[in-house]
């Protein structure tokens, strides 16, 4: 509560963001990506992996990329918060809310690409459509809808 005036109300958008982080830093052993210190977070901060050997022509597919983590087996891209509402990313594909890497990860991941702007932030809809074509997965909007 501030001195002298009511609590502030959370909005939903953030109560929700709040749990996702939470149950996602939930396994003690998990490491967050850790952005640049001097780049801003304005859309909070996800992480979506992809196995190392699809790493190279996903990047070729992308008409911009934001920062881009390697741990060796996997190649991590930087997203913002809430990337994965309706979108059903592409196996083998992992969508990591808050950036935590699995505690299973076979090192801690580094930092490959730093674009140039102040955000870290590849654009998730060309990423899950490189994603796509990399997998040959069809887009889920363009699947038939069934009754």
């Amino acid at each position: 509560m501030r001195s002298g005036g009511a609590a502030r109300a959370l909005s939903l958008d953030t109560v929700v963001r709040v749990r996702r982080t939470m149950r996602a830093s939930g396994d003690a052993a998990a490491r967050r990506l850790s952005v640049p210190t001097d780049m801003q977070l304005p859309l909070g901060c996800d992480a979506v992996s992809t196995p190392a050997r699809l790493g190279a022509e996903v990047v070729h597919r992308l008409p911009r990329i934001g920062c881009v983590y390697a741990d060796g087996a996997d190649w991590w891209w930087i997203v913002p918060s809430d990337s994965d509402v309706a979108v059903q990313w592409p196996a083998p594909a992992h969508y990591a809310a808050g950036a935590f890497v699995p505690s299973d990860a076979p090192r801690r991941p580094s930092l490959i690409h730093r674009p140039e702007s102040t955000v870290p932030y590849t654009p998730p809809i060309p990423l899950y459509l490189a994603l796509c074509g990399a997998t040959g997965t069809t887009p889920a909007w363009s699947r038939p809808v069934g009754a």
